[in-house]
């Protein structure tokens, strides 16, 4: 019995080798094994023929007789494997392995690989990988082009101190996926921080998808938002649509006016946010969707809750992160600054040559209570961009009176333009210095103009120079 058993160890060890010489003669790829001084025991056909020498006249010769340049009897000695290193053998650069074997910690052989039988087809591997490189950048930059914003932190014009808080305050909500909640009065440029935050966040390069609740019907705005199956209702498509809290799935939503929210849409948006899941109108089928939400209003919700127009729940969902946008009249210091970059992009989108902005002009701008925010702005230069003559706007070109500048008992009078400017000139340097506490040297940074310039204005206008004078 015992004999039969070695008998049996014998032919399964005989067999386990039959199968490492077929694995190592079957490699693709060149290669030899040496012992620890570098005396050749395996050579594959594949590397023999491409060495051009026969197996059996190899084997038992140095490895430096069989291959030139070789360094397999160093690895021996030093036991030190050599990976991805360059070899000359027949007039071409190779790439390959050494590789030391260890039993107990004492090499007892070296195992060679020929990784690329000529060093030209790494540098087209090479040149495949930064092909492929270059197209993934190209695809990213068109990807982001055709499906995430136009809007960026750096689209945001201001140099008062509540934008720059707020900047700040919305780079912080980019860099998490809890709900934001803008408010301000229309025209300050909420939809302009919603996609800023998308666009600096980790969803970029996916969709912002952005609907205004007052802008669609209520009987469309759940299927708008949740998508239907075909046949939900008369009219619909055969393939059925998708939603856009589907579309909006690894990107962002945005919805715009929160506030005109119907209030049976209410429960469902709040499922919604808490879940990740929906059902298309008319299916039985539950989608999920990784969206990251912006919602934005003009309407203050805390009254809406009280008039039970809106759900409070909901309201506690959305506003995690809170983002109140203050209106232009109460930052005069960013008119200026926005003024001169929508000025820009008008002149740009009109074929106009550079268009700068009269100082009495400015101060009337500055002046202005802007009751439509910057969307007033903007309409203000552009009109005044087709009234003007010449390449400066001045005063006469706004399409607005400055305040205070028609006395009382004069209203049905044409002002003259010079009333104009110096009414308009005085309102502006009192915004200025009641904007910065009084401080002359702010106030005439504010108004772009120098503070010895600003002393003399004001002893034009009989304003009080004196910071204990009442203005």
């Amino acid at each position: 019995m015992e004999g039969k058993s070695q008998q049996a160890d014998i032919l399964a060890m005989q067999e386990q080798l039959e199968l490492f010489q077929l694995i190592f003669n079957n490699l693709p790829s060149g290669a030899m094994v040496t012992s620890a001084d570098g005396t050749v025991a395996h050579l594959n056909k594949p590397y023999a023929d491409f060495l051009g020498i026969e197996i059996e006249k190899s084997i038992g010769r140095h490895c430096s007789e069989v291959v030139e340049n070789t360094r397999m009897h160093i690895v021996g000695q030093t036991g030190v494997p050599e990976i991805n290193q360059i070899q000359m053998i027949r007039g071409q650069n190779i790439v390959v392995h050494r590789i030391p074997i260890k039993k107990k910690g004492r090499v007892i052989a070296v195992f060679g690989l020929v990784m690329f039988q000529d060093i030209s087809e790494v540098v087209k591997l090479s040149g495949k990988l930064h092909s492929l490189e270059t197209k993934v950048r190209r695809y990213e930059k068109e990807l982001m082009n055709l499906r995430s914003t136009r809007y960026t932190f750096a689209s945001i014009i201001g140099v008062s101190a509540a934008i720059a808080l707020l900047k700040q305050q919305a780079l912080t909500a980019a860099a998490n996926t809890s709900p934001v909640l803008i408010t301000g009065e229309s025209g300050t440029g909420k939809e302009l921080f919603a996609q800023a935050i998308h666009h600096a966040g980790p969803r970029k390069l996916h969709p912002f998808i952005q609907i205004n609740c007052a802008a669609i019907p209520k009987d469309l705005l759940e299927s708008e938002l949740f998508g239907y199956d075909r046949g939900a209702f008369t009219g619909a498509l055969s393939t059925g649509k998708p939603g856009k809290f589907e579309i909006a799935d690894n990107g962002t939503i945005f919805l715009d006016e929160i506030g005109d929210l119907p209030l049976e849409m209410q429960p469902k948006l709040l499922r919604v946010l808490e879940e990740k899941c929906f059902e298309r109108v008319g299916g039985n089928k539950l989608i999920r969707s990784d969206f990251r939400l912006i919602a934005a209003t003009n309407q203050d919700l805390e009254a809406l809750i009280a008039r039970g127009r809106f759900r409070q729940d909901l309201f506690y969902r959305l506003n995690v992160i809170s983002l109140g946008i203050p209106p232009l009249r109460e930052r005069p210091e960013d008119v200026a600054p926005l003024a001169n970059h929508l000025l820009a992009k008008l002149a740009q989108s009109n074929g106009c040559p550079a268009i700068s902005i009269g100082s009495e002009a400015m101060a009337a701008l500055i002046a202005h209570h802007w009751q439509g925010n910057v969307r007033e702005l903007s309409n203000v230069l552009e009109r005044a961009l087709l009234a003007m003559r010449g390449d400066m706007i001045q005063i006469a070109d706004l399409p607005f009176v400055p305040r205070g500048s028609i006395l009382a008992g004069h209203t049905t009078d044409v002002p003259r333009i010079r009333d104009i400017q110096a009414q308009a000139e005085k309102a502006a340097i009192r915004a200025a210095l009641e904007k910065t506490g009084n401080n002359k040297a702010q106030a005439a940074a504010v108004l772009g103009i120098h503070r010895t310039l600003l002393y003399k204005k004001m002893k034009k206008h009989g304003l009080p120079l004196h910071d204990r004078d009442p203005l």
